[in-house]
């Protein structure tokens, strides 16, 4: 009876250790199966005293029906184990997924983003932000700003003009965000300190020119303005732009009509594998064109040039948007892409500080 007790013990060990069912079925049927420990002492029985049959046979049963009842209860135990596997790994997730924060499913444009940035950097230098329509007269649009009759600027080549009215006289789409320097000078007495940014138009489109884009323009009037103050706000303008320590410039001699004398300002870069990279290199790209207020657009404006000078610049927003981030086509800005728009656009939260950063 030891005998048959220590089988019991080490039977039921084993059902216990099963780890699946496959396993479990191992032990039973080498307990129970025709072969198995417990089958084979049944089968002794007949061999046995009327006596002995009695009192072992009771024994053997009652061992039979434990393992029968642990292999029942394993079995329970390891298909439920098995169960809530199978769900674990083939669940399948009925409910939608959670949304994204209002504030990161939009994106910032980047010609928004720019417009941002040069606010900024101009704000800190002691700018206004001046606006005006973008209908314009031709008198604000080309003659207050020294463009003579017959200039071609002023032909259809460049130039949206509406229907003439009844005067004869016609509006246009302005071709520059000068019209409004003209509008804050007939406004306001020097000293005037504003940039101008906003849309302006013109008959053109390829890969570089749109019919509608963005200027920005600056604009200092008063008794002691000179080339040197144009030059250190130009300077500190683009190392804050590009965000660079230092950046070289170069201004070659120009002609526009509305200034006197004019340049074309240029700037260091280095071109390395379809980049751009400002402040370091020895090649120069050109970004803007400036100079001192012409005294006949003083006049026009009602403005003594003898008493007041001032200087002025105008750059391109999308120009240097593309510069900036690395833009290849100046049509991609228009095109509407949401896919696009992902991946240059600017999250609604990242506003442009010079403290934190402007296109951190």
């Amino acid at each position: 009876m030891s005998d048959l007790a220590t089988l019991e013990t080490s039977i039921l060990d084993q059902i216990a250790a099963a780890g699946d069912e496959a396993a479990l079925e191992a032990v039973r049927v080498a307990a129970l199966g025709k072969k198995g420990s417990i089958s084979a002492l049944l089968a002794t029985l007949g061999k046995m005293s009327p006596d002995e049959r009695k009192t072992q046979g009771a024994a053997i049963n009652q061992a039979k029906d434990k393992v029968t009842e642990a292999l029942g209860a394993r079995r329970d135990v390891l298909k439920s184990a098995a169960l809530d596997a199978r769900l674990a790994s083939e669940t399948v997730d009925v409910t939608l997924p959670l949304r994204d924060a209002q504030a990161e499913a939009g994106r910032i444009h980047p010609l928004s983003q720019v417009w941002d940035e040069l606010t900024t950097i101009f704000a800190d230098m002691g700018f206004s932000v001046a606006e005006g329509p973008d209908i314009e007269t031709d008198d604000y649009n080309f003659t207050k700003l020294n463009f003579p009759e017959g200039h071609p600027a002023r032909e259809m080549h460049d130039t949206f003009f509406f229907h003439p009215k009844e005067d004869g006289s016609r509006m246009l789409l302005r071709t520059h965000t000068s019209p409004v320097q003209v509008r804050t000078m007939l406004s306001q007495k020097p000293p005037i300190r504003v940039i101008c940014p906003g849309r302006t138009y013109r008959i053109d489109s390829d890969a570089t020119h749109t019919p509608q884009f963005h200027q920005v323009e600056g604009l200092v009037i008063d008794k002691h303005s000179h080339l040197g103050h144009l030059k250190w706000i130009l300077h500190e303008f683009c190392k804050a732009f590009f965000e660079v320590d230092h950046i070289n410039m170069r201004f070659r001699p120009s002609f526009f009509p509305f200034t006197e004398p004019s340049l074309e300002v240029d700037i260091q870069c280095r071109r390395d594998k379809g980049e751009i990279r400002f402040g370091e290199g020895e090649d120069w790209l050109e970004i803007l064109g400036c100079g001192m207020v012409h005294p006949n657009v003083l006049r026009a404006c009602g403005i003594d040039p003898d008493e007041y000078q001032g200087f002025a610049w105008g750059m391109g927003i999308d120009r240097i948007a593309m510069l900036k981030y690395g833009i290849a086509d100046l049509r991609q800005l228009f095109d509407s892409d949401v896919r696009w728009l992902s991946h240059y656009g600017f999250k609604p939260l990242e506003v442009p500080t010079l403290a934190g950063g402007l296109s951190s």
